[in-house]
């Protein structure tokens, strides 16, 4: 009789290795996830310039649709006079607005930029006269050779990330040349933007067309999942916009009617701005209520619990009516999610770009994971 072979590894070391080579397979699958968001993050910079406008006008077009189509049928126009249309429309409703509050935005901008080195030296002189203990600690810890190295490579950092964000003048086409680059990538977005209405056809419907290498389960999921993708697009800007645009009314007109300087334009902004979830509120208020406690005429804490009551409650109007309303449950992204979102996509797709698409990407990728895993992970071999 023969003795029975003995295993090359027992039931312990077996799980070892497997663990070992499921966690060789997480991180190279991170590492290559890095590189690619890398690639891409380098993509989008050297080729902003081309990118930016088509961005901008896709979405744009997206949105649009739907009026333009209404315009199409209702008012038995053809697709290039529609568009011609939405265009007028548009024109006459933004003159008239200009007309309206730009003076006074425009003023109020203008003071404010002019008025912060009078707010610097407010803020110097209320520290100095109710912390003077606070500012001995900090002026003594600023005279540390140590501290003066790291504020200096601060200061070289914050340096580098303006370098980053603002192209140099060679790479603008220095000086004129870039403001004219720039002006004229304003200029196309709107031949974009015409080229992009005239097609009343579905994105995605030749894709499957394009994609005959694949199986027709595979195909189907794919043209599912860019359709889904487009369609978040779609309500979450059509969606953003039109509550920045309520919050900055509502906040521009909290603010103004409870006495802060610049409330028009500070509430204005801030609204508009929270087409990046959170961003707007975020810079709205380390600008309001600081500016509304040192307010010359009328400030303190009164006007400092005026403006913070103004958020609250055009915060909650946001959160329990205008979101449900206007865009239900489109993403279904915890507020947590969101802010990490926000953070990560604009990292890792390097600015503000990455920012603005954080809550499309981040509801798209978290359908395709519950597709992949409803499709391919829960199949069980009988």
């Amino acid at each position: 009789m023969s003795a029975e072979s003995t295993p090359l590894l027992t039931p312990a070391q077996r799980k070892l290795v497997g663990f070992a080579l499921g966690f060789t397979a997480f991180g190279a699958i991170g590492w290559f996830i890095f590189v690619l968001l890398s690639g891409v993050a380098n993509f989008i910079s050297a080729f902003s310039s081309v990118i930016w406008p088509l961005a901008v006008a896709g979405i744009m077009a997206l949105v649009m649709r739907p009026v333009v189509t209404i315009f199409e049928k209702r008012l038995k126009l053809k697709r290039p006079v529609a568009v011609l249309l939405l265009y007028a429309v548009f024109l006459l409703l933004l003159t008239a607005l200009l007309l309206t509050f730009a003076p006074a935005i425009i003023s109020q901008v203008v003071d404010f930029f002019a008025y912060l080195p009078v707010l610097w030296q407010k803020s110097v002189s209320y520290g100095e006269l109710h912390f003077p203990e606070w500012l001995a600690v900090v002026r003594r810890y600023l005279d540390n050779p140590a501290v003066k190295a790291a504020l200096d490579g601060l200061t070289q950092q914050a340096q580098d990330l303006l370098g980053h964000l603002a192209p140099t003048l060679k790479s603008a086409g220095a000086g004129v040349f870039g403001l004219f680059g720039f002006a004229a990538s304003l200029a196309v977005i709107p031949v974009y933007l015409f080229f992009f209405l005239l097609s009343d056809d579905d994105p995605t419907k030749e894709l499957p067309d394009h994609l005959p290498f694949l199986k027709k389960e595979y195909r189907d999921d794919v043209v599912f999942l860019l359709r889904e993708f487009l369609g978040i697009l779609v309500a979450f800007f059509r969606g953003q916009l039109l509550i920045g645009l309520i919050m900055g009314v509502l906040l521009a007109t909290g603010f103004t009617i409870g006495g802060l300087k610049f409330g028009l334009a500070i509430g204005l902004l801030t609204g508009l701005l929270n087409i990046v979830p959170y961003l707007g509120s975020i810079l709205g208020m380390s600008i309001a209520l600081p500016l509304a406690f040192l307010q010359p005429d009328g400030g303190g804490l009164t006007l400092v619990g005026i403006c913070a009551g103004v958020f609250v409650v055009v915060q909650a109007i946001e959160g329990w009516f205008l979101t449900p309303r206007i865009m239900g449950k489109q993403t279904g992204l915890h507020p947590v999610a969101i802010i990490v979102a926000v953070f990560f996509w604009g990292k890792a797709l390097g600015g503000i770009l990455g920012m603005m698409l954080a809550v499309p990407l981040t509801a798209f990728f978290v359908t395709a994971w519950r597709l992949v895993r409803r499709n391919y992970f829960s199949k069980s071999d009988v």
